[in-house]
């Protein structure tokens, strides 16, 4: 899938080399910020203040805001700069959501360990969905 595939499902898209977009100013209101999959590139530039491009920017903005920011770093094995890098980012409150398939709900698909992690991203930014069902949800 290319990312003009993945722009006819958004209702905006942006260049990453347009900082002037409305996601880089704390003006504009988002519900939260979700970055799928998170190179450790991308998690050591928003760590350390680099706001180079319209995605880190973003990402700044929903930081000195104070708002959801997911990020799903797609690394492994997890190394100590890069372990360094998510703390830091932890501690400032940005739910670090490691991609890590759900075994214990006994998946029977790629598919629904899939739906379980976009599930979980969908969690955190507060969207309803029925993606997967939560540990002994429904019993009794």
């Amino acid at each position: 899938m290319t990312v003009d595939d993945l722009a006819r499902y958004a209702s905006h898209s942006y260049s990453e080399r347009d900082l002037a977009a409305p996601i880089a100013s704390g003006s504009t209101p988002t519900g939260g910020m979700a970055i799928v999959p998170c190179s450790a590139n991308t998690v050591a530039r928003i760590a350390t203040g680099l706001g180079d491009t319209l995605l880190t920017r973003a990402a700044h903005v929903h930081l000195k805001e104070h708002r959801t920011l997911v990020l799903v770093p797609r690394e492994t094995p997890l190394d100590a700069i890069l372990l360094g890098h998510m703390t830091r980012l932890a501690e400032l409150g940005v739910v670090m959501l490691v991609a890590a398939p759900p075994y214990y709900l006994h998946p029977s698909s790629i598919d629904e360990m899939t739906d379980y992690m976009a599930g979980k991203v969908l969690d955190h930014l507060g969207v309803a969905h029925r993606l997967y069902r939560g540990w002994k949800q429904g019993e009794a």
